[in-house]
C-alpha cells in the first residue's frame, strides 16, 4: 500500500491549500497514448471532466482513431491502491479522491464480470488482481470453491417469496431468555404497544397479552382502523401486512410470542412504549424485486461468461504416488543461505529449526552452525531431525528463527540498535542471544503432499511475548509479502522418492488402526482402569484448560482412552494433548476412536478450534459438533446481519499482511454471494472514508484554532453536499437495523481526547424518539473493546439462562479499519464525573459528594419509577462489579462509568483488561479489585444509611452472579485462548489468560471460591476511599482542562 499523503499536501482534504472552488491539474491518458493536462474544478463531476477532455482531444493527434465518447470511461488508482473504474459519472472528483490526480480513459468494458471484480476490489480495499498475481494453487482452489458456494446461494434466492426474502435479509431478533420478574413491568399482565400505519397518520395503542403472535396484533390493528373509518365489513388478510419497528430496518413477524422479540422485550424491561408500524406487503415486495434484479443480473453475467467446454479427457493411467508411512528415513531439510539478516558484524548468526504440531514440539530443535557477517550468509547445511518421515503428522509445521549471539555488551545503545524488542533477548553462558526474524511453513502442502525442492521463505521481524525455544509456532505459515526488506531463508526439502509422497487418505488411516487393534491385546484395548484410576482420571478431567498435564498423567489418559470415551466424553481435549503426534500408530488409533466418540456440546467443542488442536479430522469433528452454527460463510450468506458483521470484522484486518490473503478471499466470496448487499456496504465504506477525512481535518485545526472555531469548521464541512450525501441515509455498520437518516449538524462535535473522536448525531424518524449518535475513532485499536463487550454479552446470556437479569448494557462497538472504528452512543446517559461535577461548585469536592448520584436519579424519576430506577442501578452495579473483577478491567475512573436516566449503570472504554492496571512511578493507581464506592451504596440503600436489607440483596446478587460465571469458567478460558493470535495488546500469551483462572478461582471448590470473592468484595468496600481520591484527581484535571 502506498504511504498516506500528508494532510497539508492532500489536495482532496477539506482544508487543502487548494480551495473548494479552485482548479486542480489533472493528467488524462487517452487510449491512443496521448497525455492531456486539464485544469478542472475540484468538485467537477466525472461526466463534466470527460466532456472537457473530449473537447481538448479534438486538437491532438490520433483523435480520428477514437470511438464515440460513450464508449469510454475513466479509471484511476484510489486511496487504497486499488484500480477503480469510474462507471458512475455523476460522482465528483473530490469524492473519488484518486491517489494521484491521474485519470486513464479506457474502453467501457462489455464484460459485466470485470465490472463486478472492480467493484468488489474497491469495496474490500484490495484488488482481486493481487490474488491472481500470487499464482498460488491453494488460493486458486479456495477461491473456486468459495465461488461455487456463493453462486449456489445466489441461485437459491431466485424465486423467494417476499416473506422468505424478509427472513433472509432482516431476520427477527429473539431474546434468548425471559426473566421471571417480567410481570413487574407489565400492566395487569399485559403489554401496551403503539401501532402506526404506513403512509398515513393513524396510530393506535393496544393492551395485549405478551404471548400473542404478530399476526394476531396485525389483525387487531387493521380491524380497529377499519372500524374507526366506518369500514368494519371490509375483508382483509392480516398476512398481507408485516410489523416494522418504527424508524428501524427491523421487523416483527413469525410465530413467536411478542415478548420474545428483542425490541419488545427491551421496551418492556425499560418501561418504554414499543412503537411499531404496519407495512403493506407490497412495500416489502418492491424492495425484494429490486434486489432480485441485481441477483439475476449477476447470475446471468456469470452464465454468459462461462468458458467453452474443455474437450473430453483422454483416458490415461492414474498417477502413481507413495504413502508417507512407507518412508522410514529421518526427516531432513537443507539450510542453503540467508539474505538481509541485518545483524551486527561482530555477531555469530545461527538458525534454529523446530517441528511442531500445534504448540507441541515433535522432536528436539536443530541449531545450525554459526557464521559471522552482517547481511548475507551461506550455510548449505543439512538439518536432520530426530523423527522419521513416516511419523510426521499431517499438520506438522516447520518453524525457523534467525538469531545472533554476542558477548554481553557494556554499551546498551548498541544492543538496542540490534533489536529494539525486549522480549527476544535471552542470556546464556555469558552471551546475549537476539532474535532477528522468524518464519514458519507447513511440511505438507494443502493437498497433503510432502513438500520437496527449494523454497524462499521471507521472514517476519515482530515477535510475540511468548516463544517456544525461541521459535514462534503460533505464528502464521504465510511468508512476509513485503519481500524487499524482509530477511529471507533459502531452504531445500529433501526428495525421498521419485514418486510424489502423500499423507495417507482417511480410509487408509482407519485400516492402519484396525490392523493395530488386531495385533494387540484386546483386553488392553478396553483399558478398564478400576476405581483407583477412575478417581484419578476424574480429578484430571475436572481441571481447567490451562492446567498442564505431566508425562505420567498423559500416559494414563492415553492408556485409559476407552474409559475416557465412556465416562468422560468431555475429556477429549485432554486426550488429544496426550496423544504422541510423532508416532503414526497412536495417531491412527486416535482417528479411529474419534469416529465413535459422542458429540460434545457446542460450548465445549469450541476448545477444539484452539491452536493446540490443528489436526484436520479433529477440527472436522469440532465443526460437526457446532453443526447448528454451520460454516461461517454459509451462515453469513443466509443472514444479512451476520453477513455485515463478517464483512467488517474481516475488512478491518485485511491490511495486516499475515491475514491479508485469507481474509481477502473470504470477503470476495461474500460479495459474490451477496451482490445486492454490496450497495449497502459501499455506502458505509464511503461514509467512513468521509469521517476519516473529517477527523484528519479536525486534528489539524485543533492545533492552530480555538475549540469553538474548530467546531464551526467541522459544521461547515458537514453541511457541504459531499459530506451530507455520504453521511446520510445509510444503515449503521454497528447494527444494520438502525438507519442513520438525517444529520443533526448542530449537535455534532468532536471530543477532547488525543485522537479527537467525532461525535456524529442523527435525527430519529420516530416522533419523540431519542437522537441517534455514533462515535468515530481514528487512531485507537477498538478490537480489545470489542472482545470485552462480547464477553459482557456472554455473561449477560449466562446470567439470564440462570434466571438472573443484571441489566448489563453491552453497547455497540466495531473496528472498521486499521486503528479506526465506531462506537454506539448510549442515549439519556451521563458519566459519573459529569454528574458529580455539575452538583458541586468546587471540582475537588465533587468526587466526595455522596448525594450527587442519588439526587441525579431522583431528578428524572419519582414514585414507583424511582424504585424501579434504584432497582436497575442495584442490579447493573452488581453485574459490572462481578464482570470487571473477573475480566480484570482496569483504568476505572469516573469518566468511564456512566448511568442512564432510568438508573442503569454501565462501564465504557476497555483499554486495560486481564489485570493490566495502570501504574505511576511503579505504584498501581488502582488498589481495589472492582469499583464499589459509598455513593453507589448510598443509591442502593435508597439514601438510608441503615438499609442493610437492600445492601444485603445487592451483595447476594454479586455472589450469585460470580458463582454462575465460575460454572462456565472453561468456556471463558477457551474463548480467550482462541484470541491469542489476534494480536491484541493485552492478550498475547497464556500468562495473560492466567488472570481469568485466578479471578474465577478455578482450582477451588465453590465454597473456597466464594470465600475468596467475599474477601475481594470486603476489600473493594474497605479501600473505596482510594478510588474517591483517584476520582478527585481525575475530576480536578478534567475541570482544569475545560
Amino acid at each position: 500500500m502506498p504511504p498516506a499523503m500528508a494532510d497539508t499536501l492532500d489536495i482532496w482534504a477539506v482544508d487543502s491549500q487548494v480551495a473548494a472552488d479552485s482548479s486542480i491539474s489533472v493528467d488524462c491518458l487517452l487510449p491512443t497514448g496521448i497525455y492531456i493536462n486539464l485544469d478542472v474544478p475540484r468538485d467537477a463531476t466525472i461526466s463534466h471532466i470527460k466532456q472537457l477532455l473530449w473537447k481538448q482531444a479534438h486538437s491532438y493527434p490520433l483523435f480520428h482513431l477514437l470511438m464515440e465518447i460513450d464508449s469510454y470511461m475513466f479509471s484511476c488508482v484510489n486511496q487504497t491502491a486499488v484500480r477503480e473504474e469510474l462507471e458512475d459519472e455523476t460522482r465528483r472528483l473530490c469524492d473519488v479522491r484518486p491517489f494521484l490526480p491521474v485519470l486513464q480513459l479506457i474502453t467501457r468494458s462489455c464484460d459485466p464480470g470485470e465490472k463486478l471484480d472492480s467493484k468488489i476490489g474497491v469495496l474490500i480495499g484490495k484488488g482481486l488482481q493481487e490474488f491472481d498475481a500470487l499464482q498460488d494453487p491453494e488460493v486458486k482452489e479456495f477461491r473456486d470453491k468459495m465461488g461455487r458456494i456463493s453462486e449456489e446461494k445466489m441461485q437459491s434466492l431466485i424465486g423467494l417469496s417476499w416473506m422468505e426474502w424478509l427472513k433472509y435479509t432482516y431476520p427477527p431478533e429473539q431474546e434468548p431468555a425471559i426473566p421471571e420478574n417480567l410481570q413487574d413491568n407489565l400492566y395487569g399482565g399485559n403489554l401496551v404497544v403503539a401501532v402506526h400505519f404506513d403512509n398515513c397518520q393513524d396510530v393506535f395503542s393496544f393492551q395485549v397479552s405478551p404471548n400473542i403472535n404478530p399476526i394476531r396484533l396485525n389483525e387487531l390493528a387493521i380491524r380497529k382502523r377499519l372500524t374507526i373509518h366506518g369500514r368494519e365489513d371490509e375483508v382483509f388478510d392480516p398476512h398481507d401486512y408485516v410489523l416494522q419497528v418504527s424508524g428501524r430496518l427491523e421487523y416483527v413477524f413469525g410465530d413467536h410470542p411478542l415478548i420474545q422479540f428483542q425490541y419488545i422485550h427491551r421496551c418492556v424491561m425499560n418501561r418504554i412504549l414499543p412503537q411499531l408500524t404496519l407495512v403493506e406487503c407490497s412495500s416489502i415486495q418492491k424492495m425484494c424485486e429490486q434486489e432480485m434484479i441485481a441477483i439475476e443480473a449477476a447470475i446471468s453475467r456469470k452464465s454468459s461468461n462461462l468458458p467453452l467446454p474443455l474437450p473430453p479427457k483422454k483416458s490415461r493411467t492414474i498417477a502413481l504416488t507413495q504413502s508417507v508411512w512407507d518412508i522410514t528415513l529421518p526427516f531432513k531439510v537443507v539450510l542453503v543461505n540467508g539474505n538481509k539478516l541485518n545483524t551486527d558484524e561482530t555477531a555469530k548468526v545461527h538458525v534454529r529449526a523446530g517441528l511442531f504440531h500445534g504448540t507441541e514440539l515433535l522432536c528436539k530443535p536443530i541449531v545450525s552452525s554459526e557464521i559471522s557477517g552482517r547481511n548475507d550468509h551461506v550455510w548449505n547445511e543439512p538439518l536432520e531431525f530426530d523423527i522419521n518421515v513416516c511419523d510426521l503428522p499431517r499438520m506438522a509445521r516447520l518453524c525457523f528463527v534467525v538469531y545472533a549471539v554476542m558477548d554481553k555488551m557494556k554499551n546498551k545503545k548498541s544492543a538496542k540498535s540490534l533489536n529494539p524488542s525486549k522480549y527476544q533477548t535471552i542470556r546464556k553462558a555469558g552471551k546475549v542471544h537476539y532474535s532477528v526474524a522468524w518464519v514458519n511453513t507447513m511440511v505438507f502442502d494443502f493437498k497433503g503432499q510432502l513438500k520437496t525442492g527449494d523454497f524462499i521463505l521471507h521472514s517476519w521481524s515482530s515477535f510475540p511475548d511468548e516463544l517456544e525455544e525461541m521459535l514462534n509456532p503460533m505464528g502464521t505459515v504465510q511468508t512476509n509479502p513485503y519481500t524487499e526488506n524482509a530477511t529471507a531463508l533459502h531452504i531445500r526439502f529433501q526428495e525421498y522418492s521419485k514418486l510424489p509422497i502423500y499423507y495417507p487418505p482417511f480410509d487408509k488411516i482407519l485400516e492402519k488402526a484396525a490392523e493395530i487393534a488386531r495385533n494387540s491385546d484386546s483386553s488392553g484395548m478396553a483399558g478398564r482402569g478400576g476405581k483407583k484410576f477412575y478417581i484419578e482420571l476424574k480429578e484430571i478431567m475436572e481441571r481447567d484448560p490451562l492446567s498442564q498435564l505431566c508425562e505420567n498423567e498423559m500416559d494414563l489418559i492415553w492408556t485409559l482412552r476407552y474409559d475416557c470415551r465412556e465416562n468422560f466424553p468431555q475429556s477429549l481435549p485432554k486426550l488429544l494433548l496426550s496423544v504422541k503426534w510423532n508416532k503414526l500408530e497412536d495417531v491412527a488409533q486416535l482417528q479411529a476412536l474419534l469416529q465413535i466418540w459422542s458429540k460434545l456440546p457446542p460450548r465445549e467443542a469450541l476448545e477444539l478450534l484452539d491452536f493446540n488442536y490443528p489436526d484436520q479430522y479433529v477440527r472436522e469433528y469440532a465443526v460437526e459438533c457446532l453443526r447448528h452454527m454451520r460454516f461461517l460463510l454459509e451462515k453469513a450468506l443466509a443472514n444479512r446481519r451476520i453477513g455485515q458483521m463478517l464483512f467488517w470484522h474481516l475488512r478491518s484486518e485485511v491490511h495486516i499482511p499475515a491475514f491479508s490473503v485469507q481474509f481477502g478471499v473470504i470477503l470476495e466470496a461474500y460479495c459474490r454471494g451477496s451482490v445486492a448487499h454490496m450497495k449497502v456496504l459501499s455506502k458505509q465504506v464511503e461514509a467512513l472514508n468521509k469521517m476519516k477525512t473529517l477527523n484528519s481535518l479536525i486534528k489539524l485545526n485543533a492545533m492552530k484554532q480555538s475549540r469553538a472555531k474548530a467546531k464551526d469548521a467541522m459544521h461547515t464541512c458537514l453541511k457541504q453536499r459531499a459530506y451530507k450525501e455520504a453521511l446520510s441515509d445509510l444503515q449503521s455498520p454497528l447494527n444494520p437495523s438502525v438507519m442513520l437518516s438525517e444529520l443533526y449538524v448542530e449537535k455534532c462535535k468532536y471530543m477532547d481526547s488525543k485522537m479527537k473522536p467525532l461525535w456524529i448525531v442523527y435525527n430519529n424518524r420516530v416522533f419523540g424518539g431519542d437522537l441517534v449518535g455514533i462515535i468515530f475513532k481514528n487512531g485507537d485499536d477498538l478490537r480489545q473493546d470489542m472482545l470485552t463487550l462480547q464477553m459482557l454479552r456472554l455473561m449477560d446470556l449466562l446470567w439470564k439462562e440462570a434466571g438472573l437479569d443484571l441489566r448489563i448494557l453491552p453497547y455497540g462497538c466495531l473496528a472498521t479499519g486499521d486503528h479506526s472504528g465506531l462506537i454506539e452512543v448510549v442515549s439519556a446517559a451521563e458519566t459519573i464525573a459529569d454528574i458529580q461535577l455539575n452538583s458541586s461548585n468546587v471540582a475537588a469536592a465533587a468526587a466526595f459528594n455522596k448525594d450527587a448520584l442519588l439526587n441525579w436519579i431522583k431528578e428524572y424519576n419519582s414514585g414507583d419509577d424511582l424504585d424501579r430506577a434504584i432497582e436497575a442501578f442495584t442490579l447493573s452495579c452488581a453485574g459490572y462489579c462481578v464482570a470487571t473483577y473477573v475480566l480484570g478491567i482496569g483504568d476505572r475512573h469516573s469518566d468511564n462509568i456512566m448511568v442512564r436516566k432510568n438508573g442503569q449503570l454501565f462501564h465504557i472504554d476497555f483499554g486495560h483488561i486481564l489485570g493490566n492496571f495502570k501504574s505511576k512511578f511503579g505504584i498501581k493507581r488502582e488498589r481495589v479489585p472492582f469499583i464499589l464506592t459509598y455513593d453507589f451504596i448510598h443509591v442502593i440503600q435508597q439514601g438510608k444509611t441503615g438499609n442493610t436489607e437492600k445492601f444485603g440483596r445487592f451483595r447476594q446478587c454479586c455472589e450469585e452472579a460470580y458463582l454462575i460465571l465460575r460454572r462456565h469458567g472453561n468456556l471463558f478460558i477457551t474463548l480467550f485462548a482462541l484470541m491469542l493470535t489476534a494480536g491484541l495488546p493485552e492478550l498475547t500469551s497464556v500468562k495473560d489468560i492466567q488472570y481469568l483462572k485466578d479471578s474465577l478461582a478455578l482450582g477451588k471448590n465453590d465454597e473456597e471460591a466464594l470465600k475468596q470473592f467475599k474477601q475481594k468484595f470486603d476489600e473493594a468496600l474497605r479501600e473505596s476511599w482510594t478510588t474517591k481520591v483517584n476520582w478527585m484527581a481525575h475530576t480536578v484535571r478534567k475541570d482544569y482542562r475545560s
